[in-house]
C-alpha cells in the first residue's frame, strides 16, 4: 500500500520511469499524470486549496461557494468521475445529500496500490451502486477497468462521464491542440456562461463551431481570448476506436485518451477561461474539460430522461436493479515534436 499527501490530500499513487499516477483517497479524482521527463502533468490542479469533500461545512461557502457544486469543488481536481449523474441534481435530489455530478467525486475510496496497479472501491449509498476502478500502469499507457454494480433494487438512468480536465501549464491560449474522433456536434442549448462565445444549441459538424457572431471557431485550438466560457456535444464515431488527442507543443507532450464508442458514445467539450466570478472561481481559472461518456449534455436527471436521444443516439444509459456493467479505456502520454493525427504511439 502507497499512501502520501498530494497537495494537502490523502491520496496513493504508482510510477515507473515515465510516469507518476496518483489518485485522491476522497473524490477517486485520478490528480495527476505526470511525465517525468517533460516535468508536467496535463490534468488540472485548481487554483484554490482543495479539502476532502467530507470536510466541507457551512464555515467553507465563501471558499467554494453554497450551491450542489460547492462540495465537489472544495475537492475537484484532474480527471473526476461523475457518477450516477452529469450535470446538477434535481431539487429532491439535492435535499437527499446529492451533489453535482452525483456521488462519484466526493466519495470515500479505499485505494489499493501496489506496483504498477492501483485499485479505487467505493460504495454510493443514495444511487445504491458499487463502483470500483482498477489502474494499471504499462510504461507510458494507463489502463482502466471500471466495473459498476446497482445494489438497489431499482431501475435506474444514469450519467457516467469520465471529466478529464486540462489545465496550466499544458494548456495554453493559443497554443494547445486537440484532435478528436467526433462527428455530429451541438452547441449547449442556452449560454453556458457570461462569456460565452458560441450560438446557443448550433448544430454543427466537428471541429467547426459556429460562433455568436456568424464566424466559425476551430474546436482543434484552445482559444486565444482572454475570457472565455462554453460547452459543446459530440457524438463519437462509432465505427472506430473513440479517442481525443491534447498536444502541447511547448512540452512536446500529447496525450490520448482511447475508449468504446459502444460504453461511452459522447464527448463534452468543456471552457472556462477567467470568465466565472464567482467563489471559488474568482475570475483565475483556466481549463478544458475532454468528457466523455454516456450522456451528451450536463443537465438534471429528469432533463436527461425527457431528452432521450440527441442525432438518434441514446442520451443516458440504464442499470437494471442487479445488474454489473464493466468498462476498459486507456490513457496514454507521450513525446511527440507534432500533434498526431490518430492514437498511434512509437
Amino acid at each position: 500500500m502507497t499512501t502520501l499527501r498530494y497537495h494537502g490530500r490523502r491520496a496513493a499513487a504508482i510510477e515507473n520511469a515515465d510516469l507518476r499516477v496518483t489518485v485522491l483517497e476522497e473524490g477517486g479524482h485520478i490528480a495527476e499524470i505526470f511525465d517525468k521527463a517533460a516535468n508536467v502533468n496535463p490534468l488540472w490542479t485548481p487554483p484554490w486549496p482543495t479539502i476532502e469533500p467530507s470536510q466541507y461545512g457551512p464555515g467553507d461557502a465563501a471558499m467554494y461557494g453554497t450551491g450542489t457544486d460547492a462540495r465537489l469543488l472544495a475537492g475537484i481536481m484532474g480527471h473526476n468521475l461523475c457518477l450516477d449523474i452529469f450535470g446538477p441534481p434535481t431539487d429532491e435530489e439535492a435535499k437527499a445529500g446529492l451533489a453535482a455530478h452525483g456521488e462519484g467525486p466526493v466519495a470515500q475510496y479505499d485505494l489499493r496500490a501496489r506496483g504498477d496497479a492501483l485499485t479505487a472501491r467505493a460504495h454510493l449509498p443514495i444511487a445504491g451502486f458499487d463502483f470500483e476502478r482498477r489502474l494499471l500502469l504499462r510504461e507510458r499507457t494507463l489502463n482502466i477497468r471500471e466495473t459498476l454494480v446497482n445494489r438497489s433494487s431499482d431501475d435506474r438512468p444514469i450519467g457516467w462521464t469520465q471529466h478529464v480536465t486540462l489545465g496550466p501549464p499544458f494548456l495554453e491560449r493559443g497554443t494547445t491542440q486537440f484532435r478528436a474522433s467526433a462527428t455530429e456536434s451541438k452547441v449547449f442549448e442556452l449560454p453556458f456562461g457570461t462569456d460565452d462565445y458560441l450560438a446557443p444549441g448550433a448544430e454543427f459538424s466537428w471541429p467547426m463551431a459556429p460562433s455568436s457572431s456568424g464566424r466559425p471557431v476551430d474546436l482543434r485550438m484552445f482559444t486565444d481570448k482572454q475570457q472565455s466560457s462554453a460547452y459543446t456535444a459530440h457524438l463519437m464515431n462509432r465505427s472506430t476506436t473513440a479517442f481525443f488527442i491534447a498536444f502541447s507543443p511547448s512540452f512536446e507532450l500529447a496525450l490520448a485518451y482511447v475508449w468504446k464508442a459502444s460504453d461511452f458514445p459522447w464527448m463534452g467539450i468543456w471552457e472556462e477561461n477567467h470568465s466565472r466570478t464567482n467563489p471559488p472561481w474568482n475570475g483565475r481559472t483556466m481549463t478544458r474539460g475532454m468528457e466523455f461518456g454516456v450522456s451528451p449534455m450536463p443537465e438534471a436527471r429528469d432533463a436527461m430522461v425527457r431528452r432521450q436521444h440527441l442525432f438518434g443516439v441514446p442520451a443516458f444509459r440504464r442499470i437494471a436493479a442487479g445488474q454489473s456493467i464493466t468498462v476498459e479505456y486507456r490513457a496514454v502520454l507521450w513525446p511527440a515534436r507534432a500533434i498526431p493525427e490518430s492514437v498511434a504511439q512509437p
